[in-house]
This record gives C-alpha cells, structure tokens and sequence, in this order.
C-alpha cells in the first residue's frame, strides 16, 4: 500500500495482500512522519492486530490509548523531550567523535527527531495493560506491541517503538484517565511515513543460531 491520500484508501482491504515474512522482514522503526491525519479506521485495524497476540490463560491485559488531539499531543511531546534528552545525552556526546559508527549516528539522529518532532506525530498510541500479582504482563503487551507495528507496515503507515515517556508515566498514564494497576507500557508514534520502508541492518543469523549448545567461539561480538 502506498502512502497517497489516505482517505482514498480501501480500509477493509487495506495491508490484507502484503505476505507475512515479508512484513517482518521489512517492519523498520519510522522515525519521521507525516503530520497529515491518520483516519480512525486505520488505528483501529491495527490495534485490532494488536489483540491477536498470545497471552497466559487468555487473558488479554492490553488497553489502547490514541491520542490525537493536537494539545495533548504537545504535552505528551513536552514530557517526552524531558524525558528523552536526559536519556540521549551520552549517545550524542559520543555520536560527534569521527571514530562514532554511522549507522549508530544515524539512529541517534533519527530518534533525536522523533524527539523534537513528536508533537507532529498524528497519533500517540499508548499501550497500556493491567498488571497481574503487581507486576506487567509483558510477555503479552510487547508481542501485541510487535503485531500492531507490523499491521502498521501492512497499511502503510510508519511507527516506532518507545518507553521514553516512562520517566514521566504517572503523570501521562492520569492524563490518559487509566485506572490503578493499568500502567502504559509503551508509546506508538504513528503517522505516514516520510521514507522508505525495507530492510534494517541486521546480523546473518548464522552469527546467532546455534544447535545444543552456545559456541562462544563462534560467536558474534
């Protein structure tokens, strides 16, 4: 699907014909979007993905805030930044030196743009979950998390994944309204993506498969 208007866009068939390894091997971290509106359909066709992931017992703690209003957008972008360059300073004091890998630079960059660009991001996806003997069931709410991030690769839009404004969660989780015991555990950007998307850098897996036994003398740094 290609990111053209998305009122043109056919919802119900959107993302259906794009093959499953495919979109795995291609769902990469967008980090620079679009501010044009996303249509709710969409969200919802990606957050429906979301709640088709395992859980134990079937449990199904997960809970989906989208925010979209352009106010709370930029009070969510404004604790982020907070947050956020707390977080990166150390990389981009690094990120300067000549010796500074480029493809750690660029993502540094990248995410330093999310950063002071989050207000623009259209949606806010918050995923958020109850927690279970006082700890959260993450062994559900990041497989969700990994389903709506591909359904998003599917229709066409760009997203990444975030915990930075956990620095701040008190204060957006209240903003948000979520109850006690139903923490955010993870911030979406979403928007259309302005790029491409393909495949990241990633290690050959024969540099991190091994059969019976770990084999550190094989092993990959």
């Amino acid at each position: 699907m290609s990111t053209q208007d998305p009122a043109a866009s056919d919802v119900a068939t959107a993302g259906e014909d794009l093959a499953l390894l495919e979109g795995i091997r291609t769902t990469r971290a967008i980090r620079r979007l679009r501010p044009d509106p996303v249509p709710e359909a969409l969200v919802r066709k990606v957050c429906e993905a979301g709640t088709f992931a395992p859980s134990g017992g079937n449990r199904q703690p997960w809970i989906f805030v989208a925010v979209t209003d352009a106010e709370r957008r930029a009070r969510v972008a404004e604790l982020y930044r907070d947050g956020f360059h707390a977080y990166i300073a150390r990389a981009l004091e690094a990120a300067k030196s000549p010796d500074y890998p480029e493809a750690k630079r660029r993502n540094v960059y990248a995410a330093l743009h999310l950063a002071d660009h989050l207000h623009e991001a259209p949606v806010h996806l918050f995923v958020a979950g109850w927690t279970r003997r006082g700890a959260e069931q993450a062994q559900a709410l990041f497989p969700c998390i990994q389903n709506v991030l591909l359904a998003c690769r599917a229709v066409g839009l760009g997203a990444s994944l975030t915990t930075v404004h956990r620095a701040h969660g008190d204060e957006i989780d209240r903003m948000l309204g979520l109850p006690d015991g139903c923490p955010t555990s993870a911030l979406l950007p979403i928007g259309w993506p302005l790029g491409r998307f393909g495949r990241p850098p990633r290690r050959n897996v024969e540099e991190c498969l091994f059969w019976e036994r770990y084999d550190a003398e094989r092993a990959s740094p």
